[in-house]
């Protein structure tokens, strides 16, 4: 079993940035890949970006490229998410989860967090 809890989410304004962070225990973190998603309203979970376990291969859908960064701290049991430059659609529930290999589809992932909201205001 891996635990997985995000936190970092809040209420912006467009343009400003933000870092998530998801904290696991359980099993051995740096064994995992670890992927962020994002869940808007009525809209199914989107991959956004994903790291290898020892972070040397990033990966990264379209919208989040140029303007988000994944990175991780296997000490911490850590994996982040900076967000800059925000605009009102990133607005959704981000989520954590882990994953044995490389991959971007949701099925593969095997545990995930709880989420966290973020809000980017016009």
């Amino acid at each position: 079993q891996v635990q997985l809890v995000e936190s970092g989410g809040g209420l912006v304004q467009t343009g400003d940035s933000l870092r998530l962070s998801c904290a696991a225990s359980g099993r051995t973190f740096s064994n995992y890949y670890m992927g962020w998603f994002r869940q808007a309203p009525g809209n199914e979970r989107e991959f956004v970006a994903r790291i290898s376990w020892g972070g040397g291969s990033k990966y990264y859908a379209d919208s989040a490229k140029c303007r988000f960064t994944i990175s991780r701290d296997n000490a911490k049991n850590t994996v982040y998410l900076q967000m800059n430059s925000l605009k009102p659609e990133d607005t959704a529930v981000y989520y954590c989860a882990v994953a044995t290999f490389a991959t971007m589809t949701l099925a593969n992932y095997n545990y995930w967090g709880q989420g966290t909201q973020v809000t980017v205001s016009s």
